[in-house]
């Protein structure tokens, strides 16, 4: 049975930064679309940061993700999610993704999340988070976050629409919809226990006439 951790990526974890690069690489190769491309450097500065999130198989590497911030922390991002193949039938995605979300809402409570995925596992695990399907108006309009898509083989079609609309589908998590909901949630049990209350009342009523007219 397979010894699986999953936590928040150290500055040790710099030794996987290449491994972890490379397979990016291979596997947007693969689904024959594109992945914005990050350095080792790159990555291994989230982990010494603490702003990226790997998951350990017997000690190797079998999951990676990291978050960035765009548009003065307002949107962030948890990207570059990738499952080395040879464990990609232990669940790692959905608990990896699922993990980094997680953390990153503490770090981030008020932002806004989102992301946009070709996977069709990405979008129901982001489903599963309370992630929507939205027009790219939708996202963040930071320049730095758009320029990422450069290295993406449908960069043309992304820039043909005016960066209106592409292949990927664009996902998004707002607070604010989770703070509706509670609050739909709270008027309805105060509207049921009204109700209960009422009928409570009308019971009362007719026992105490039956009692009189005794």
């Amino acid at each position: 049975m397979n010894s699986i951790v999953i936590r928040v990526a150290r500055e040790a974890d710099a030794v996987f930064a290449e491994m972890i690069c490379e397979e990016m690489e291979s596997s947007a190769k693969a689904r024959g679309t594109g992945i914005a491309k990050r350095s080792p450097f790159y990555l291994s500065e989230k982990m010494k940061n603490g702003q990226a999130f790997i998951a350990l198989v017997d000690g190797k590497v079998g999951g990676f993700c990291y978050t960035e911030s765009w548009s003065d922390g307002n949107y962030i991002a948890n990207s570059g999610l990738i499952i080395f193949p040879e464990y990609r039938m232990l669940g790692l995605a959905r608990s990896l993704k699922s993990f980094a979300f997680e953390e990153s809402m503490k770090a981030h409570p008020k932002a806004k999340f989102f992301g946009l995925t070709t996977s069709l596992a990405v979008m129901n695990i982001n489903s599963e988070l309370g992630y929507r399907p939205v027009t790219y108006s939708e996202l963040t309009s930071d320049d730095k976050f758009w320029s990422g898509c450069q290295s993406c083989v449908n960069y043309q079609t992304l820039q043909a629409k005016d960066r209106k609309n592409c292949l990927c589908t664009a996902m998004l998590f707002d607070p604010a919809w989770e703070e509706k909901k509670k609050e739909k949630e709270r008027l309805k049990r105060e509207a049921l226990d009204r109700a209960i209350a009422i009928l409570s009342d009308k019971d009362h009523a007719g026992e105490t006439a039956k009692v009189q007219n005794l």
